[in-house]
């Protein structure tokens, strides 16, 4: 390739890493709430609030179930609404956040819902509150899990962005159609795919690493 292709490669995958961690840092930030909200309004949770359970978790999952593509497309009025425009980075952000929020929630609502009752239990023994048992039993005990299904989630979202990309939200996938795949060059394709293996080990390795810090704490 050359010298020109290498800095439009650099500079896609710069994009690639502002939508992905844009969108990782919205999608935590809601999936959390979302997930302890899920698991504390279950049927026999701390609130106990089964019908707003069951609209959130039917939201939820509707939104899970959509594919990416579909979303993308359906949520263009809301991007060019809270961005101004349909097309590059921080446009993919809003249909990205919006699709990883609701899955990372259920991974997180998994790895809660594993903490021991019995800790729980001893947490209202001594009278801690709703929140000091969120706070100090559920999200520490369950964090390892937590970490682990973020690891998911962002692995998920390169993959994502690369399509995203396909429709005009620049980045490594927006090089891939345009320079590998148009204009028929198989070593910038190879190149791209390489750069996001890449991307997908380093993000499992340091994930899986912050796991196992974790479990030996």
């Amino acid at each position: 390739m050359s010298t020109m292709m290498y800095e439009r490669l650099w500079q896609a995958f710069l994009d690639t890493i502002a939508m992905v961690g844009a969108s990782a840092l919205i999608a935590f930030i809601a999936g959390i709430p979302l997930a302890v909200f899920l698991v504390l309004s279950a049927s026999g949770g701390l609130i106990h609030a089964p019908r707003l359970h069951g609209i959130l978790a039917a939201i939820i999952n509707g939104f899970r179930a959509t594919p990416f593509i579909v979303l993308l497309v359906a949520l263009l009025p809301l991007t060019r609404w809270l961005t101004g425009t349909t097309i590059g980075v921080w446009a993919a952000v809003v249909p990205l956040s919006i699709s990883a929020t609701p899955f990372f929630a259920r991974i997180a609502e998994v790895s809660l819902r594993e903490v021991d009752g019995g800790l729980i239990e001893a947490a209202q023994a001594i009278g801690c509150r709703r929140w000091h048992i969120v706070r100090h039993v559920l999200l520490p005990e369950a964090l390892p899990g937590i970490v682990g299904g973020f690891t998911i989630t962002i692995v998920s979202m390169i993959g994502a962005s690369a399509m995203a990309g396909a429709v005009g939200a620049g980045g490594l996938g927006d090089m891939a159609i345009r320079y590998g795949y148009q204009r028929f060059d198989t070593t910038v394709m190879a190149v791209v795919i390489a750069v996001l293996i890449a991307m997908v080990c380093l993000v499992q390795f340091a994930g899986d690493h912050a796991v196992r810090r974790l479990r030996a704490r």
